[in-house]
């Protein structure tokens, strides 16, 4: 085990998030509750190019009839935010909340970690409302981007 992956596994430990670890890689997963709802979320670590990965992911699939409308909520969503940002995955449907550090020649500490986690999970649970909007109702893009960002 390297000692990014160590350090990643003490920072979820203690602030008490239950996590598991998979075996094959260096990944971490985990659920989250915030104000809006519950969502998954993974820390992944790769030690080679010393990059901390952390996801959350919107709970559902977008359908394959809403993910236009879904990627210009995205691209709305993602216009200014200065730490993180939303993808989605035309294939499946998938949606996530990416948010990494690069810590070449430097250290991945606790504060880095909480940062970054922390930041991640407040935004897709902010986020949430409007994101289920653009699977479940009529809202346009901008309609929802409002919703949540007024």
């Amino acid at each position: 085990m390297g000692a990014m992956l160590e350090t990643v596994k003490v920072f979820f430990y203690n602030d008490e998030w239950f996590y598991v670890e998979m075996e094959s890689r260096p990944v971490l997963r985990m659920n989250h509750w915030g104000a809006n709802g519950r969502f998954s979320c993974q820390a992944e670590i790769n030690e080679e190019q010393q990059i901390f990965y952390f996801y959350s992911y919107f709970p559902v699939n977008v359908p394959a009839e809403k993910r236009t409308e879904m990627a210009e909520f995205i691209t709305r969503a993602n216009y200014g935010m200065r730490v993180g940002n939303f993808e989605m995955d035309f294939v499946d449907g998938e949606v996530r909340f990416k948010t990494s550090v690069d810590v070449e020649n430097d250290e991945l500490t606790r504060a880095l970690i909480s940062n970054h986690v922390y930041t991640n999970v407040w935004t897709m649970d902010r986020y949430l409302p409007g994101l289920f909007a653009m699977v479940y109702s009529d809202k346009t893009p901008l309609e929802a981007i409002e919703m949540i960002e007024e």
